[in-house]
């Protein structure tokens, strides 16, 4: 089972316990609107979004990570690696994304935990570049991939909705 410790934070495999936390993160139109279509997600498709995340672990070697605090052991939502298959101009890539609940905003988790994934992808999964894609206009996940050193690498349109989207780029090997 992978695991990674950081300061604050275990990042680790989904458990079926997880899902209903996950599907409040879900269900908050604060948290969703920079997601897809904005659209909120209730339970039975949150459940059947661990069940993809976890098949990727399987297919891939790598996935969506829970979040858990170390403090409390609350779930905080998900950071990890999949494949950006709704973005086909971009592959083959491997983006790093996170979603957390909007209590864990603004605290540095996202971050935190998306330091420990990068290294991950470079140490442990032997991958040399990884993207992350947002939607123009979210600053807040367009502030983490500053802070991870990623930079802009191209602007395009959302195939499926039609909006603007910014893909960030790193270089692995030169991540430190």
């Amino acid at each position: 089972m992978t695991e990674i410790l950081t300061p604050r934070l275990l990042l680790r495999r989904w458990h079926d316990d997880d899902i209903a936390f996950m599907a409040e993160i879900n269900a908050d139109p604060q948290v969703m609107r920079w997601i897809g279509d904005g659209s909120v997600r209730d339970f039975d498709s949150t459940a059947e979004a661990v069940e993809r995340w976890e098949e990727e672990w399987d297919e891939e070697g790598f996935g969506l990570f829970a979040v858990e605090l170390l403090a409390s052991g609350e779930l905080a939502g998900f950071v990890g690696l999949s494949v950006p298959e709704f973005l086909p101009e971009v592959l083959p890539a491997v983006e790093i994304g996170w979603r957390l609940g909007r209590q864990f905003w603004g605290q540095g988790y996202a971050s935190e935990a998306a330091c420990a994934v990068l290294e991950f992808a470079l140490r442990d999964r032997g991958l040399d570049r990884v993207i992350s894609i947002a939607r123009v206009g979210n600053d807040a996940s367009e502030n983490v991939m500053r802070k991870l050193g990623m930079l802009p690498e191209r602007e395009t349109t959302h195939p499926v909705y039609g909006f603007p989207l910014r893909v960030h780029a790193i270089d692995l090997t030169e991540f430190s």
